[in-house]
């Protein structure tokens, strides 16, 4: 279901300018905020609930009381620690969330390990759309999917991380609505690391699965498979999907799209749709799990989704998004596929449409 998102807010021209400069000076404030979880001082307001004096902070961790002053200053203008009378600071309710709550943690990483020396290229990717920021990762990749295995290990982790937070809680949602059908054969398109592959498998034994991958990311994939012990039950193909010359085996009941399409632009999305559709029959269905920002229920959510676009822009692919469900439906339909369903509210953030041959329907 649609929700009204982002209504006007009628402003005064003093709380207009200031909201400008909260946008001027967002980077660094993330990097101060980031600092202060990193270094230990949002922990050290924690702990001490009746306040702690900045020089009580630098003292216990070691640091120059310029360095805390400097930072708590900036967080006391970001709403992240609050101050006394008696000049002692606290950790505010945001400052909370910003320590303790695993989605901000793990959405922090991915933007600063990720996305924020990229986005310097944002500009250049909007002119050109192409990944203009993976240049700091390396010259050799065309998009950060062919990057990705190749990429430092604390990089991957931010990634992955990032990934799975939001999959995981939807995974054990969508799977009944996926086996009601009983589906005897399945295509896991774009398997990652075989999270869902593994899940389905252990959801119902006779089950049979295809993980399609890059070749370089599927070989993650078919580690994990071979170390759950679920090899008789789970097989891999490897495929660059933006070859519109290579195409999907027939006989498969369903095929499975998790967090893909939104890797891709319109037309690609169109062309593996079209092929997908190609390789369907009567009964078979194709599965679209994605992160709509329409389809959100609070504004918070549609607000991380649409920026989140701006790393498909600079870093990851420099053509595709977060798309609008409008925008996925059209390409559901110009592959000639006919949405039959779509379930709302899967897991933290996710919708997933339930999809047909529309030549069948």
């Amino acid at each position: 279901m649609k929700k009204d998102l982002f209504k006007h807010k009628p402003l005064t021209a003093y709380d207009a300018i200031y909201e400008a400069q909260k946008i001027a000076y967002a980077p660094l404030v993330f990097q101060a905020v980031r600092a202060m979880r990193e270094l230990g001082i949002l922990t050290q307001l924690d702990e001490y609930k009746s306040g702690v004096s900045a020089k009580d902070i630098a003292e216990k961790l070691k640091l120059s009381l310029y360095a805390v002053e400097t930072l708590l200053e900036s967080g006391l203008s970001s709403g992240v620690v609050e101050i006394d009378e008696y000049e002692m600071y606290h950790l505010s309710k945001t400052g909370v969330y910003l320590l303790h709550d695993e989605m901000t943690r793990i959405n922090m990483d991915y933007n600063h390990y990720i996305c924020y020396q990229g986005m310097y290229h944002l500009d250049e990717a909007c002119k050109t759309e192409k990944p203009a920021g993976l240049r700091v990762f390396g010259e050799q990749w065309q998009t950060l999917y062919q990057a990705l295995p190749h990429l430092p290990e604390k990089i991957k982790k931010s990634w992955h991380a990032f990934d799975h937070f939001y999959s995981d809680s939807a995974y054990p949602v969508a799977l009944p609505i996926i086996f009601q059908s009983s589906p005897r054969t399945m295509m896991d398109i774009g398997a990652n690391v075989g999270k869902f592959s593994i899940l389905a498998a252990k959801y119902d034994s006779d089950v049979r699965i295809t993980m399609v991958d890059l070749h370089d990311q599927l070989q993650n994939a078919v580690d994990n498979v071979s170390e759950a012990g679920l090899t008789d039950h789970i097989d891999s193909l490897a495929m660059d999907l933006l070859d519109r010359a290579q195409s999907f085996p027939k006989g498969i009941d369903v095929f499975w799209l998790s967090q893909f399409l939104s890797c891709f632009g319109k037309q690609e999305i169109v062309s593996i749709l079209q092929r997908i559709a190609d390789a369907m029959g009567d009964n078979d269905r194709l599965y679209i799990l994605e992160t709509c920002w329409d389809r959100q229920q609070h504004e918070a959510s549609a607000y991380s989704l649409i920026n989140t676009s701006l790393y498909f822009t600079a870093i990851a692919s420099g053509n595709s998004k977060m798309y609008h469900s409008d925008e996925l439906i059209d390409c559901i339909k110009q592959a000639g596929l006919q949405v039959c369903q779509i379930h709302d509210n899967i897991g933290i953030c996710h919708s997933l449409f339930e999809c047909g041959n529309s030549e069948s329907e």
